[in-house]
């Protein structure tokens, strides 16, 4: 027997898609609950408004990266290696849900100031689980020593969002998958001890 999708997560799942294919501004409650198959109230009983979706909708996918990145930390052993996986897991994740790429690369930037600092607060988590990785790589010799590690996760970070933004604004015409270890080892070239 097939198990229903919890009412809030078809909203979060609905909501991508109709920004993604609307655009935030135009992306109205109703056609968000009209996409998830509930009334326009029962938005409103998990949601104060169409911000507080969008930012739910990137704290629960977020948390699909981040709960990736902790189990790619905790499997794999060289710090490289990570952050290969990290590379190649951020742009798989994005690769295969199409709708979630444009909200990501391309909604979010349209948000209000309030909403890009709620954004933020969600973020940290991952890139302080990609400074673990760049701290493990000094210490255990994989990295230069003199590594300035903000500078390295904004580097990785940024050529990270940069490349998919790339991807998303070219209308995802080429395979983004096969560009994870051309960044990764132009990335290490940065980096490498």
């Amino acid at each position: 027997m097939k198990r229903e999708k919890p009412k809030y997560k078809l909203i979060i799942d609905a909501a991508v898609v109709v920004i993604a294919e609307n655009g935030y501004h135009q992306a109205q409650v109703s056609k968000i609950a009209k996409q998830a198959g509930v009334a326009d109230g029962t938005i409103y009983l998990y949601f104060k408004n169409k911000e507080d979706i969008l930012v739910s909708v990137f704290t629960e996918k977020m948390s699909v990266f981040v709960g990736n990145l902790k189990t790619i930390i905790k499997n794999e052993t060289s710090s490289s290696e990570k952050l290969y996986k990290m590379v190649d897991n951020h742009f798989r994740v994005l690769a295969t849900d199409h709708h979630l790429a444009i909200v990501t690369q391309l909604e979010l930037r349209q948000s209000n100031k309030d909403t890009r600092l709620k954004i933020n607060e969600v973020l940290k988590e991952y890139l302080i689980l990609l400074d673990y990785i760049l701290i493990e790589g000094i210490e255990n010799g994989e990295f230069v020593k003199d590594l300035d590690i903000r500078l390295a996760r904004h580097m990785v970070f940024g050529t990270i969002d940069e490349t998919i933004t790339t991807w998303v604004m070219n209308e995802q015409k080429y395979d983004l998958m096969k560009l994870a270890p051309k960044v990764h080892q132009l990335l290490l070239s940065g980096m490498k001890s």
